[in-house]
């Protein structure tokens, strides 16, 4: 199941699509060989990087690394939810949605009614809170605190700021939901009221200047409520957790970049909401702000998604420091190539918004030219903490880097950030590569084989059996019975099995259909990046697959082996497990392919 859809149903939903001529609606393509390709949509590129896989019905692209199956492609491009993108793709294809998502009651609704009812419910508040800032008796009170803070009557246009007046039922009366209590669930649902202990419901915002949050299409999605003394607290108020809104992953004033850079190639990240829009105010309209939660991956997914370079705009003391080191690891997995992440540190007792006005828009952008790359930073950080003039301070620094590197990809990035290090611990680069990829764990003596071919050939036996499955499914069928591989004890052996057993039980399923089977899991990330494999020998592929249980089966019979030297040499051994052992001493060892 995936939400409330039986998996059958996406099952056959993805076997249905064309993710070509899905795409194609959207993103121009043009076949290349076997593949279609164009310019990435989710980042800024002038060479095509981007591939749809007809056979696969998956796309991948090769410059931010944004892949997916139809199903994503629809979340990603027209940011819309699971159940919206299922809806959408199953009335392109005529099939009817499963009943097992009807209402168990009116007030009950599917999720995708759900969803446009609320973002529909959302609008009409930014609209309810942008005329109160005009018309209210109280809106003078929120008019100058706007203009105590220098912002203009166009930027508060541009964002759409508006204020939710005193009073407990503005928003209640607005609506005339007093008399629906159907209504009135739906607004606490988009995150606007707040149920009583003792039944009803009053507004959440109250008294406070309103900063709608929109996604990239435009959308109202939640809001930010800013007190206009900073006296109350909380100073900040955000729209809670909602079906359409999760403040882990959305950044303010992302909408507005996008609308007014037509091609943005940066992005200015702040920590609230007035940051942003007296940055904006200023000419520095390619800026967003976190919704009082630190940098997520989710972020940083999103942000390279859009453009190469993010620049991190922290306050210079021990806290925004802290918050920076933690941007800095969530971004270390996403460091492809043409990547760039910077960090931006405030002096003390200034914020980006006093900063701009004492120094204007060109004196800002020359502090973002000159903030601090992330190689600089995360080698300043580890560095301040041993003594790079002793040997033993130099080992520790290897030490400290060696988990945080290994999230780096392959590539240019990662060879500079050890040639780095070689340079600082005073090592030769093919030295230090050497330490930081040994393993600390002990490879039993029947398993080193097995280990040693898998390196040799840069891909274990289970990684391969799993890259030709994804590439050519239907080879599954010539698989023996998956629980035979259950047995061995190597890494990735779980996966494969619930894979060949999920094929063989429905061969119709095509690669795209077993990335969903995985959708939001480790498994699923791991399975996606596989798929992206493709055979040098396309013809050759069955033998290689046969290749690869063979040495699982050779690998097993060892273990199998030394388990039972091991128990004799330890207990003793029972007539049956002495006539197994001999058997397997003699037995010639056979695959696990019919």
């Amino acid at each position: 199941m995936a939400g409330r859809i039986p998996q059958p149903f996406i099952d056959e939903l993805i076997t249905r699509v064309d993710i070509v001529e899905l795409i194609n609606t959207r993103v121009p393509l043009r076949k290349v060989g076997r593949n279609y390709t164009a310019r990435c949509p989710f980042h800024d590129e002038k060479t095509p990087s981007f591939s749809v896989n007809p056979d696969k019905q998956f796309y991948h692209c090769f410059g931010c690394g944004a892949h997916g199956t139809a199903l994503g492609f629809l979340m990603d491009y027209d940011h819309m939810g699971f159940v919206e993108a299922v809806h959408e793709l199953a009335s392109s294809v005529g099939m009817q949605m499963p009943q097992t998502l009807d209402a168990k009651s009116d007030a009950d609704a599917p999720a995708i009614n759900q969803s446009k009812d609320l973002y529909a419910l959302l609008e009409q508040a930014a609209i309810f809170y942008k005329r109160q800032l005009r018309e209210h008796a109280q809106a003078l009170r929120a008019i100058e605190y706007l203009k105590g803070r220098g912002l203009s009557g166009d930027i508060s246009r541009d964002f759409d700021i508006g204020y939710a007046p005193p009073g407990w039922d503005n928003l209640l009366r607005a609506f005339n939901a007093q008399a629906s209590p159907a209504l009135q669930a739906q607004l606490a649902d988009a995150g606007l009221l707040i149920e009583k202990d003792n039944g009803g419901y009053y507004d959440r915002f109250r008294d406070r200047i309103m900063f709608p949050i929109r996604d990239v299409r435009g959308r109202v999605m939640g809001f930010g409520g800013r007190v206009l003394s900073n006296e109350d607290t909380p100073k900040y108020l955000n729209s809670p957790e909602t079906p359409v809104f999760h403040k882990g992953r959305e950044l303010y004033g992302l909408h507005e970049a996008r609308k007014a850079i037509r091609q943005l190639d940066r992005l200015l990240v702040v920590e609230g909401y007035m940051d942003a829009v007296a940055l904006a105010q200023f000419g520095i309209r390619y800026v967003v702000a976190t919704l009082g939660t630190a940098i997520t991956r989710d972020h940083l997914e999103k942000i390279f998604r859009l453009v190469p370079e993010v620049v991190f705009c922290f306050d210079g003391d021990r806290a925004g420091r802290e918050a920076a080191w933690r941007a800095l690891q969530n971004a270390l997995s996403l460091m492809h190539e043409g990547r760039q992440a910077r960090f931006m540190f405030l002096p003390e007792g200034e914020d980006p918004d006093t900063l701009i006005r004492k120094k204007g828009q060109a004196g800002f952008e020359t502090e973002i030219e000159n903030s601090i790359p992330l190689s600089t930073f995360f080698y300043n950080q580890l560095t301040g903490q041993v003594d790079t003039l002793s040997m033993d301070g130099r080992a520790r620094l290897v030490e400290l880097v060696r988990p945080l590197l290994s999230n780096v990809p392959d590539g240019v990035f990662r060879h500079m950030m050890l040639a780095r290090l070689a340079e600082i611990a005073r090592l030769d680069v093919s030295i230090l590569t050497q330490a930081l990829t040994q393993g600390t764990e002990v490879v039993r003596p029947a398993r080193r084989r097995v280990a040693a071919v898998a390196h040799a050939a840069g891909r274990s036996p289970v990684r391969i059996a799993v890259e030709i499955l994804l590439y050519q499914p239907a080879l599954a069928q010539q698989v023996g019975d998956p629980q035979a591989l259950a047995r061995l004890d190597l890494p990735g052996v779980g996966l494969l099995v619930q894979l060949l057993e999920l094929l063989q039980a429905r061969p119709h399923l095509n690669t795209a259909a077993l990335l969903e089977h995985w959708r939001d899991t480790q498994e699923g990330k791991y399975l996606a990046k596989l798929a992206q494999w493709q055979p040098e020998v396309p013809e050759g592929v069955e033998a290689e697959l046969q290749g690869a249980l063979q040495r699982l089966a050779e690998h097993y019979h060892e273990q199998r082996v030394e388990d039972l030297l091991h128990r004799e040499r330890l207990e003793g051994l029972g007539d049956t497990e002495k006539a197994e052992l001999r058997r397997l001493f003699s037995l010639a060892k056979g695959g696990f392919v019919h």
